[in-house]
């Protein structure tokens, strides 16, 4: 490889900004190291993604001393960030400031660079888009090997646009500049009922439209489907005071609260990772929601990265397969899926899944892309049928429903695993959806390509890793299951 040329000036005479590019120097020192010819992969420890990771053999870049948060600018309401900053640390350096991230994804250890290079929603996505919307700009090491600043515009504006839901297969994302915005002390929240899907999607298209509910404001909005007869939005507004305040960080679980509380109160930390103490409802498949068990468990361990340790020792050991089979019991199919409905076929789409694949409750929650970074300058450019964010191709103006599922089915006699995921795939494919490509994904090329901006991917993929280095997202997201 030639000589390694990185075009990013220091951005402040501060030790945080010294340290930061002593980190990049080490990095690139790193990737030098590595022969040509062979493939580049970050060495992490965690990791948000459900798809199979194969054991890696081979050294990665040791991308550890790339997680602090730089600076907060409380009067521009923006931090500059290093990508592997967990939304746990940014959060706690944010809101000692008032201040938050337009965009907190549900888990603790999110990172800010997986965001960006994959996908992140969350319940005031109906106001202020996906977290990358919210991004100013983006330093990246390429599989070039090169440094580059891409911004909505400018040189690298096509990197910019293609680094979402690329996954690292383009470049990895090492400092961000991030839009922030103000916050109270605490939420309130409204749990409203409906008795039937046609309601609910009515209601979640005049909230987001008015950004407001019987004549209350709403800030945060997403909501709970326990059955076709029984769902709910829980709708979030923003609190100076507060009457009382719930704790689900320990005996209590949250979405159990959303059936039996019409109002509720949280702070605005506590409303925040409201989902991560349970990952959503999926702690249940630990015996953590157990009342006896619960009390034995230590409160730390209510989080969602121990549940992912869990679930990683199962994937290398098969301990639960191994007993249920004992038991007679059929294997399961993994079915861990977030899919982007259209608004107005949401209702249609939940009633197939209610009625198709045996997994509830189901999370809902609304997305509007935002008239600002990579919207607004294919807005001004001269095609107007570009996407904004090419290889998740949502359309400007529209409103979506992410639908998230997440358990196990069973493998009934003369099934496959993998079929129920098939005709989810097929199925949001037929009501003009989108998959985040996170987990398990079985498209054939082809229909991947056309589906994931694959004429933008494949442009970038040439421009910026020449030589293949990373790995390429079809074969990432596809191949390696």
């Amino acid at each position: 490889m030639g000589e390694v040329m990185t075009t990013v000036p220091l951005r402040e005479d501060s030790r945080e900004g010294l340290r930061h590019v002593q980190a990049v120097e080490r990095l690139l020192r790193q990737y030098a190291e590595i022969p040509t010819g062979s493939p580049v992969r970050l060495a992490k420890r965690t990791s948000n993604l459900f798809r199979p990771r194969e054991r890696q053999q081979a050294r990665g870049l040791d991308v550890s001393s790339l997680d602090s948060v730089l600076s907060v600018d409380p009067q521009a309401r923006t931090a500059d960030v290093q990508g592997m900053t967990t939304y746990e640390d940014l959060l706690d350096a944010t809101l000692a400031h008032g201040l938050m991230p337009a965009v907190v994804p549900q888990l603790k250890t999110i990172t800010i660079g997986g965001a960006f290079s994959g996908l992140g929603i969350e319940s005031s996505s109906f106001r202020m888009g996906l977290p990358h919307e919210s991004v100013r700009e983006v330093e990246v090491l390429t599989g070039a090997g090169e440094v580059l600043v891409a911004r909505p515009d400018g040189e690298h504006s096509d990197l910019f646009r293609a680094l979402p839901n690329s996954y690292g297969t383009l470049g990895y994302a090492l400092r961000l500049v991030i839009d922030l915005e103000p916050v109270q002390p605490f939420v309130r929240l409204r749990h409203v009922r409906f008795h039937d899907l046609t309601s609910l999607t009515d209601a979640i298209g005049l909230i987001v439209d008015k950004r407001e509910y019987d004549g209350e404001p709403v800030e945060f909005l997403d909501g709970t489907v326990f059955g076709a007869d029984e769902a709910y939005l829980t709708l979030g507004s923003w609190a100076e005071s507060a009457p009382f305040t719930s704790d689900y960080t320990g005996e209590h679980i949250y979405y159990r609260s959303i059936q039996s509380r019409e109002v509720d109160y949280l702070t605005v930390r506590d409303y925040l990772w409201r989902w991560d103490t349970d990952w959503f409802w999926c702690s249940r498949a630990f015996g953590a929601q157990n009342p006896r068990l619960r009390r034995l468990w230590p409160k730390r361990w209510l989080r969602s990265d121990v549940y992912w340790k869990l679930i990683r020792l199962e994937n290398r050991f098969h301990l639960a397969g191994r007993l249920e089979q004992r038991k007679g019991l059929p294997p399961r199919e993994r079915v861990v899926q977030d899919v982007e409905i259209p608004l107005d076929r949401t209702a249609q789409f939940l009633d197939w899944f209610l009625r198709e694949v045996p997994i509830e409750p189901v999370w809902l929650c609304p997305i509007k892309l935002r008239d600002t970074g990579a919207t607004a300058a294919v807005a001004a450019s001269d095609d107007d049928d570009a996407p904004p964010w090419p290889l998740y191709p949502l359309r400007p103006g529209e409103t979506y429903v992410n639908v998230g599922f997440w358990s196990t089915v069973a493998i009934t006699d003369g099934a496959r695993d993998g079929d129920v995921n098939r005709r989810i795939e097929r199925v949001v494919a037929e009501h003009a959806g989108h998959k985040s490509l996170y987990s398990d994904a079985y498209y054939g090329e082809d229909e991947f390509w056309a589906l994931y901006g694959g004429a933008d991917y494949h442009a970038a993929k040439r421009r910026y890793d020449p030589q293949a280095r990373l790995l390429d997202l079809y074969a990432k997201a596809v191949k390696r299951r």
